[in-house]
């Protein structure tokens, strides 16, 4: 008989249910808090089964809104552990149906149960339910580019010290999301070009190119960014064509000042 598996976290359980399994690994009926345990746990775990991840639309959507959690969830699926697939409709409790095993998660705050039984009947009973569910329902198209995508592109078509400019200043935030409190991945990448002193016109080519957004975005955003002070532009002559704009940051005290600092009087300035 297996245990019931106990963590103050979700993805602490899943870490344990994972790493008991070759996959594939169906998690049905995720909420959005178990949708971002997922992705942390398979991020913790280093030979990793197929994770089949089943949720609602909107589970996905505000989980994904975060490009911390959303690049990390792409860099997943390209390698192939995990799976996203839109819920026909609603389940009941999130429950991860694996080889002999099927484990219920009980969230109850301050601690998270895995309720676990390897009786074959329901075991048997509930991988059907899942799999003839996985079969009707489709595919979450996920957006955001792999994070691995995303630095490498970087590093390559800036300079090293844009990406690792870029890292550290992402690395500092809890989320990434863009709202009222948090920066998203164009103001962070937009800062990191300004320390380095980078074109607008690489910076933005490579957000195109990569996915991480359009040169529309990255030059309204350089806009609001110019109007809060915290970067300036200057005009950088061409041979053909209008001039390129140089990026740099207007305070000083911040050219050289480590990703965290940078990140951080942003997010003051910018709230």
């Amino acid at each position: 008989m297996v245990r019931n598996v106990y963590d103050d976290r979700i993805d602490g359980v899943l870490q344990r249910v994972f790493g008991e399994d070759d996959g594939p690994v169906y998690v049905a009926d995720a909420t959005a808090a178990v949708v971002e345990a997922v992705v942390d746990a398979l991020s913790a775990i280093e030979d990793c089964p197929e994770v089949r991840l089943l949720a609602e639309d909107d589970a996905f959507k505000t989980v994904f809104a975060d490009f911390l959690v959303g690049s990390e969830a792409a860099d997943h699926v390209a390698a192939g552990r995990l799976s996203l697939r839109v819920a026909a409709e609603p389940g009941a409790n999130p429950t991860v149906v694996a080889s002999g095993r099927v484990t219920s998660l009980v969230d109850a705050g301050a601690r998270v149960g895995g309720l676990r039984s390897d009786e074959a009947g329901l075991v048997e009973a509930a991988r059907t339910n899942v799999e003839e569910r996985w079969n009707a329902s489709g595919e979450f198209s996920l957006r955001t580019p792999p994070m691995s995508t995303v630095r490498e592109e970087l590093s390559t078509d800036l300079d090293a010290s844009v990406q690792e400019d870029f890292t550290g200043m992402l690395d500092s935030l809890e989320t990434a999301r863009g709202d009222d409190e948090d920066l998203d991945e164009v103001t962070v990448s937009l800062l990191a070009a300004a320390k380095n002193e980078s074109l607008l016109y690489d910076i933005s080519r490579w957000g195109e190119d990569t996915g991480v957004a359009s040169k529309a975005t990255f030059s309204r955003t350089k806009s609001s960014l110019e109007d809060a002070g915290l970067i300036e532009t200057e005009k950088v002559p061409i041979e053909v064509g209008r001039p390129r704009l140089r990026l740099t940051l207007a305070d000083e005290r911040l050219r050289d000042a480590e990703p965290d600092q940078i990140a951080a009087a942003a997010q003051t300035v910018l709230n």
